[in-house]
């Protein structure tokens, strides 16, 4: 997903976690919970804007009358669908625009995208013990100052990545 800017907006909820150590200016949530896209959502926009309460209240709007919510896990500690997402980047008249990686990477216009927020395979582990089992899990990137940021939630600090040329 790429989150373009359609107009200024207010941010809408409690704030998330402290950020942790980040290169100077740059905001960036760790991991809490199954919360990786409430820390990509706030680190690709870096600011704290979004809360576990935030999306909670989005995943009941976007199913009032089910039982069980389809957008968030069952014991609900977070694992929030797209649909959470793009209705929160909504919320602050963002659009969320879904990228074809099929498509070549030449054809993104860098300077209409405030940043981007990626689907990715994760081991999953408890403590130091890696599992054989594999999920989901969102990270944001980011440009700041002319470098691009890998700011997943799961990393103690953000990873360069580098210029446009090394996004690619």
């Amino acid at each position: 997903l790429q989150a373009t800017r359609t107009a200024g907006g207010p941010a809408m909820s409690e704030p998330g976690p402290e950020a942790a150590e980040a290169p100077p200016g740059l905001y960036h949530e760790r991991q809490r919970l199954e919360l990786c896209a409430v820390h990509a959502l706030n680190n690709v926009l870096q600011r704290p804007c979004f809360s576990q309460e935030a999306a909670d209240d989005i995943c009941k709007r976007l199913a009032p009358d089910a039982r069980l919510n389809p957008h968030r896990s069952l014991l609900g500690m977070g694992n929030y669908d797209v649909n959470v997402i793009m209705a929160a980047l909504q919320s602050l008249e963002l659009a969320a625009v879904w990228w074809d990686k099929r498509r070549p990477l030449e054809q993104l216009a860098l300077g209409q995208i405030v940043g981007f927020i990626l689907n990715v395979p994760s081991n999953v582990s408890l403590g130091f013990v890696s599992l054989p089992v594999r999920r989901k899990h969102w990270l944001a990137v980011r440009q700041l100052r002319g470098t691009y940021y890998n700011l997943d939630s799961k990393l103690k600090v953000p990873a360069p990545i580098g210029g446009e040329d090394e996004l690619r």
